[in-house]
C-alpha cells in the first residue's frame, strides 16, 4: 500500500514540476493568474516611466518661452506618444494586472477562466509597446497627430503613423481578450454562496469595465482601420475632397474615447471602495447604490461623446443634448463620492499609506470632476477648448484619479502579493511628495487655460512664463517621486523585510467584505478550489 502511495506521490511531484516551470519559462509560459498579474504590473510601470520621460521632455521645453530643446514637430511627437503610451501602455494594463491578481481571490475562483488566453493577452502587449515606441526611430518620426489621431493630420503622417495604428490594434485585441476572460471568470467561477450582490466592489467595477471594453474597442479598431485605408488604399472616409468628412472621424473616435475614460476610472473607484471601509473600520455605505451608480456611469458614458466636439459646429440642439447628458453623468459620480465620505463619517480611521492615497484620490479626483462639469457647459467649453484648462482637467482625473488609485491598491494589496510589508514611512513620503508635486504641476494649468494658452504648442507668449516654470518644476518633482517609489518602496518590499501578517491591516479585519461574504478572503490563503 505504502509503495503505491509513494508512487502516486512521486507522480504528483513530477506533474507539479511540469506545471510550475522555473526561470524565464515561468514568465513566458505563465498561466497562473498571479504571475500574469505581476507581468502586467511590471509592464505598466515600465510604460509609466517611459511616458513620464516624454512628459518631462514636454515640460523641459515649456520651462521658458521660445524654442529651447526641440523643434515643434518633435514636440508634437512627444505629446502624442506621451498620451498613447500612458493610456494604452500604463493605466489600462495596470488595472488589468490588478484584475488578474485580485478577482479570482475575491470571488473564490481557482484561477481565471481562460489561462492560456490570459497569457496570450499579456504577451501581445510588449511587441505592441516596442512598435509604438520605436516609431520615434523611423523616417518622419513618430506620429504628431495628437493621441486622438485626428484626420486629416493622421492621413498625411509618415510610417510612424502606421506603426502607431498597428500597435493600437494589437493592444485593443489584448484588451478584448482580457475582458472576455474577466467577464467569464466573474459570471461562471464564483464560489458557492458568492452572489453578484455579495462581490467586493473591485470585482463589480471590473465586470462593468470589461463590458465597456468589449463594446468600444472594436469602435476604435474601426476608426483607425478607416484611417489606414484612407492612407494607403484610396478610400475617402475622412477626406473631404473625396466626399468624406474629417469630423466623422471625431464622432467615431470619441464614441470609443468617452467610454474609454470611464474604463480608466471605474476600476479605480472599485479599489477606493475597498480601501476606505477597511481603514474606517465600517462597512461600505450604500453598497447597492455603489453598484447601480457604477452601472449608470457605464451606460451614460455612451451618450456624452460629442462634448469633446462642441467647437466643430454642431447644431445647438445637439450641443444642448450633450451638455445635459454630460451633467447627468455627474450624478452617479456624486453618489459615489458621497458614499465614500459617508463610509468615513464617524469611522475609527487610521491613515496608513493605502488610506492616504484613497483619501487623496477623493480630494483631487473630485476637483477634476468639477472642472469636467465646467467644461460640460457648451459656451464655456467653446472658450476653453484646446487650452491648458482641458489639460489640467484630464490630468486631475487620470493622474490624481487612476494613478493615485493604482498606488492606493498597490500599498493595500502588496503585502498579500509579496508576503512582506512595505516601509510605511517611505510610503507616506511617496504619497506626500506625489500629492504636492502633482498639484504644483497641474493646478497652474487651470490659470494658463483660463488666460488662453493653447495646448500642443512648443512656444508661448511671455505672460505665461511664471506658471509654466512652476508647472515644469512640479513635473520633475513628480517624476522623481515615482523613481523614489520604485527604488525605496517596491524593490525593497519584494526583496524582503518585515513579514506580512495574515491580515496586515489588523483591526480592519474582514470589514472590507462586510457585505456578508461567505468565504472571508481577508486571510492570506488562496480560497479553496471549487470542486
Amino acid at each position: 500500500m505504502s509503495t503505491t502511495l509513494d508512487h502516486a506521490h512521486g507522480h504528483d511531484d513530477h506533474a507539479h514540476d511540469d506545471h510550475h516551470p522555473h526561470g524565464w519559462r515561468r514568465w513566458l509560459y505563465a498561466t497562473n493568474h498571479k504571475d500574469i498579474g505581476t507581468l502586467y504590473l511590471w509592464f505598466s510601470f515600465a510604460m509609466l516611466l517611459t511616458g513620464g520621460l516624454l512628459a518631462l521632455g514636454i515640460r523641459a521645453e515649456l520651462f521658458m518661452p521660445g524654442l529651447q530643446l526641440f523643434q515643434p514637430e518633435f514636440f508634437n511627437q512627444l505629446t502624442t506618444m506621451h498620451g498613447l503610451i500612458m493610456v494604452f501602455g500604463a493605466i489600462m494594463p495596470a488595472f488589468v494586472g490588478f484584475a488578474n491578481w485580485m478577482i479570482p481571490l475575491q470571488i473564490g475562483a481557482a484561477d481565471m477562466a481562460f489561462a492560456r488566453m490570459n497569457n496570450f493577452s499579456f504577451w501581445l502587449l510588449p511587441p505592441a509597446a516596442i512598435l509604438l515606441v520605436s516609431s520615434f526611430l523611423v523616417p518622419g518620426g513618430a506620429t504628431a497627430a495628437g493621441w486622438t489621431l485626428y484626420a486629416p493630420l493622421s492621413t498625411q503622417m509618415g510610417i510612424g503613423m502606421d506603426m502607431g495604428i498597428f500597435a493600437m490594434h494589437i493592444m485593443g485585441a489584448s484588451s478584448i481578450m482580457g475582458s472576455i476572460n474577466i467577464v467569464t471568470t466573474i459570471l461562471n467561477m464564483r464560489a458557492p454562496g458568492m452572489t453578484l450582490m455579495k462581490m467586493p466592489m473591485f470585482a463589480w467595477t471590473w465586470l462593468i469595465t470589461a463590458y465597456l471594453l468589449i463594446a468600444v474597442m472594436p469602435v476604435l479598431a474601426g476608426a483607425i482601420t478607416m484611417t489606414l485605408t484612407d492612407r494607403h488604399f484610396g478610400t475617402s472616409f475622412f477626406n473631404a475632397a473625396g466626399g468624406g468628412d474629417p469630423v466623422m472621424y471625431q464622432h467615431i473616435f470619441w464614441f470609443f474615447g468617452h467610454p474609454e475614460v470611464y474604463i480608466m476610472i471605474l476600476p479605480a473607484f472599485g479599489i477606493v471602495s475597498q480601501i476606505i471601509p477597511a481603514f474606517a473600520r465600517k462597512p461600505l455605505f450604500g453598497y447597492a447604490s455603489m453598484v447601480y451608480a457604477t452601472s449608470s456611469i457605464a451606460i451614460l458614458s455612451f451618450i456624452v461623446w460629442a462634448h469633446h466636439m462642441f467647437s466643430t459646429g454642431m447644431p445647438v440642439t445637439s450641443q444642448l443634448f450633450f451638455m445635459y447628458a454630460t451633467m447627468l453623468i455627474a450624478v452617479p459620480t456624486g453618489v459615489k463620492v458621497f458614499n465614500w465620505i459617508a463610509t468615513m463619517w464617524q469611522g475609527s480611521m487610521t491613515f496608513e499609506s493605502p488610506m492616504l492615497w484613497a483619501v487623496g484620490f477623493i480630494f483631487v479626483f473630485t476637483m477634476g470632476g468639477f472642472t469636467g462639469l465646467i467644461l460640460a457647459i457648451t459656451p464655456v467649453d467653446i472658450q476653453l477648448q484646446d487650452t491648458y484648462y482641458v489639460v489640467a482637467h484630464f490630468h486631475y482625473v487620470l493622474v490624481a484619479g487612476s494613478l493615485f488609485a493604482l498606488f492606493a491598491g498597490f500599498y493595500y494589496w502588496a503585502p498579500k502579493w509579496t508576503g512582506f510589508m512595505y516601509n510605511e514611512t517611505r510610503g507616506k513620503i511617496h504619497f506626500w511628495a506625489s500629492l504636492i508635486t502633482f498639484n504644483v504641476t497641474f493646478f497652474p494649468m487651470h490659470f494658463l487655460g483660463l488666460a488662453g494658452m493653447p495646448r500642443r504648442y512648443a512656444d508661448y507668449a511671455a505672460q505665461f512664463t511664471d506658471f509654466n516654470m512652476i508647472a515644469s518644476i512640479g513635473a520633475f518633482g513628480f517624476g522623481l517621486s515615482q523613481v523614489y517609489f520604485l527604488f525605496f518602496v517596491v524593490l525593497p518590499s519584494i526583496r524582503g523585510g518585515e513579514k506580512a501578517a495574515a491580515n496586515p491591516w489588523e483591526g480592519a479585519e474582514g470589514l472590507e467584505w462586510t457585505v456578508p461574504s461567505p468565504a472571508p478572503f481577508h486571510t492570506f490563503e488562496t480560497p479553496p478550489t471549487v470542486k
